[in-house]
């Protein structure tokens, strides 16, 4: 969880620093306000980075999705295809705010911005088969403790006081315990 909510925070800095960053350099090359790639990687950068793993996070504490192995592939590849997509946009914004065209610079530039949406696309599903089978096992915890409550299982806590005295919370006595 530790993991997630470092990642959270990392692209939080990126996204704040990205904002500054374009602000700054608008200013510095006379093109203040222009649209570029540049002003949509704050954006990215909060929602898809810092917002996304918040998300996960909070799926984390209560499905407990960093055992699979799934986990594990959305993870590196989410983050992999993040990083390529952001440094693209960097690169065509800052082509674009230096007066140059970057689909006619070379093929490269969309080529690896696509493969950063492709690794992007292959997170997201990894995520969702992690997920699919987590909640299939939160299902089955759910299902086993109403079958036994159905069945009139009874669930007998001892307390540091009952233990003493012999006798649950339900007013029984605990096994192995001897009435006084």
């Amino acid at each position: 969880m530790k993991r997630l909510l470092n990642t959270a925070l990392a692209y939080m800095v990126l996204g704040l620093v990205s904002g500054v960053f374009y602000r700054e350099y608008t200013k510095l090359t006379g093109n203040l306000g222009e649209p570029s790639q540049l002003s949509t990687l704050h954006t990215h950068l909060l929602v898809l980075g810092m917002l996304m793993f918040l998300v996960v996070l909070a799926l984390e504490a209560t499905l407990r999705l960093s055992g699979r192995r799934f986990f594990s592939v959305f993870y590196w590849t989410y983050n992999v295809g993040l990083v390529i997509t952001i440094v693209m946009m960097v690169v065509r914004g800052v082509l674009t705010l230096d007066g140059a065209d970057p689909a006619e610079t070379t093929a490269a530039i969309p080529g690896i911005a696509g493969l950063g949406h492709m690794l992007l696309t292959v997170g997201l599903v990894a995520l969702f088969v992690a997920l699919r089978g987590a909640v299939g096992e939160a299902q089955a915890r759910v299902r086993t403790i109403g079958a036994a409550h159905e069945g009139g299982a009874t669930l007998e806590i001892t307390t540091p006081e009952n233990a003493t005295s012999g006798t649950t919370t339900n007013g029984t006595t605990a096994p192995g315990a001897t009435q006084r």
